[in-house]
């Protein structure tokens, strides 16, 4: 291969994500299905066209999503990505890291505790209530 040749792939990501999904007998449709990610997205990623995807971290989570299906490593896949659009929206925000940070509980589980908190102690004193007037 030449370098002008080396060059055009290196910068091709959508093309060889598509050629690797295409060797591996993938089909866009089935990306789709298990991903939640829509077909018209998938095409536009694989043809460089970051302009059709949403942006910042939800571009690529797409990424992570599609690299997953294709049997592709999904962080080597999303800083691929990045490096190709470095300036470009989709890149915007912060690179998973690898860690979760697990604290604070989640909202909702906050809200269901609240909930029942409030509603245990009211649903008591209506019961007492009822016992104690027959």
């Amino acid at each position: 291969m030449d370098a002008g040749h080396s060059a055009d792939r290196s910068n091709d990501f959508g093309g060889r994500m598509k050629r690797l999904r295409e060797e591996r007998g993938i089909a866009l449709r089935d990306i789709a299905e298990t991903t939640k990610i829509s077909v018209s997205a998938l095409e536009a990623l694989e043809r460089n066209d970051i302009s059709r995807l949403p942006g910042g971290i939800f571009s690529r989570g797409f990424v992570r999503a599609y690299a997953e299906q294709i049997g592709a490593d999904p962080e080597r896949t999303v800083n691929e990505f990045l490096a190709r659009f470095p300036s470009d929206p989709v890149a915007g925000g912060t690179l998973f890291t690898g860690e979760v940070n697990t604290d604070p509980p989640s909202q909702v589980g906050r809200h269901i505790v609240i909930t029942l908190l409030i509603l245990l102690p009211v649903a008591a004193v209506i019961l007492w209530s009822l016992l104690n007037r027959s």
